[in-house]
């Protein structure tokens, strides 16, 4: 197998107490990182990211922490500068940015008063008014959503010249943003052979805005259940998921599902490493009571196979 790096992503329902001992379990099992999503308003209960983060931020001391991915264009961007470049001094720099424009709940934009229609458009612009806070003193900015002269936000990320960037997304327009304005790219819902097929899009991005993707990590959203054997896991699969998003999901088990016996979900996954994939953020698609176990079994079973 080839060498990858694999991320907790816990997806937050768990009461508090459990969903610490998650985390810190994850970090004793070598996961690299921790993440988690984000909306403000969704068909069942989410945590607010960031805030979520925070809370790992004092209980972990290794892992990365990241959002996957953070709807910007709900937030005003020189807020979410000042509450990132919080969270990564109080996680000792070991934070991660993952920034994505969302639309499937147009609700939460009414709701936050954000035209959706503009979404695309503020999330561009509001990569470039964090960028701007986490690294200059005082820093100006002149945009279309937003304009400020002589503001400085401190203290200032310990990473410099700020945390990394990945964009969330599979669409023209995300594989452009993450050429043009990432550090790295968080796929979702996607077979492998797109997955090789848009991060050529996002190399040609690149290269049309003058950029080196050197440092560029290339990520994917795991929507993983092991099982007994594949027939169990998918129907786990197809349940949960149909259940979170309100769709049917079971035309989709076969194309995006990570599903299996461990052996099987590993086989799975290389064909991504094949195709440039050199990260996986777990989500792991069971009940609540059952996310620990899963951990456990990728960590064990799946994990060895991909470290070098």
């Amino acid at each position: 197998m080839s060498s990858a790096q694999f991320g907790a992503f816990l997806f937050g329902l768990n009461p508090p107490e459990e969903l610490f001992a998650l985390a810190r379990r994850s970090e004793e099992l070598g996961f690299d990182s921790l993440w988690t999503g984000d909306h403000v308003a969704f068909h069942h209960p989410l945590y607010e990211s960031l805030t979520l983060l925070a809370s790992y931020a004092g209980i972990t001391r290794r892992l990365k922490l990241g959002s996957a991915v953070y709807l910007l264009a709900l937030r005003h961007p020189t807020v979410a500068a000042k509450i990132t470049s919080t969270l990564d001094v109080l996680s000792g720099g070991r934070f991660v940015f993952g920034v994505g424009v969302g639309g499937e709940n147009p609700k939460e934009f009414e709701a936050c008063g954000v035209p959706v229609g503009e979404r695309g458009a503020r999330v561009n612009e509001g990569i470039e008014v964090v960028r701007t806070l986490w690294r200059e003193s005082p820093a100006t900015f002149k945009g279309r959503f937003t304009q400020f002269e002589g503001v400085s936000i401190d203290p200032k990320p310990v990473q410099q010249p700020g945390p990394p960037i990945w964009i969330g997304g599979r669409s023209d327009a995300a594989l452009r943003r993450a050429g043009r304005q990432g550090d790295g790219w968080v796929s979702y819902a996607v077979h492998p052979a797109r997955f090789g097929q848009s991060l050529e899009k996002i190399h040609a991005a690149a290269t049309e805005a003058g950029r080196s993707l050197d440092g560029f990590t290339a990520a994917h959203l795991t929507f993983i259940t092991v099982g007994p054997d594949y027939e169990a896991a998918k129907a786990t699969w197809v349940r949960l998921l149909s259940r979170r998003y309100a769709q049917d999901f079971t035309p989709l088990a076969e194309r995006y599902g990570i599903i299996g016996t461990p052996s099987q979900c590993a086989e799975q996954l290389e064909r991504f490493v094949q195709v440039g994939c050199r990260y996986f953020l777990m989500n792991p698609i069971v009940e609540v009571q059952e996310e620990r176990a899963q951990i456990e079994a990728i960590a064990a079973e799946i994990m060895p196979r991909f470290r070098s």
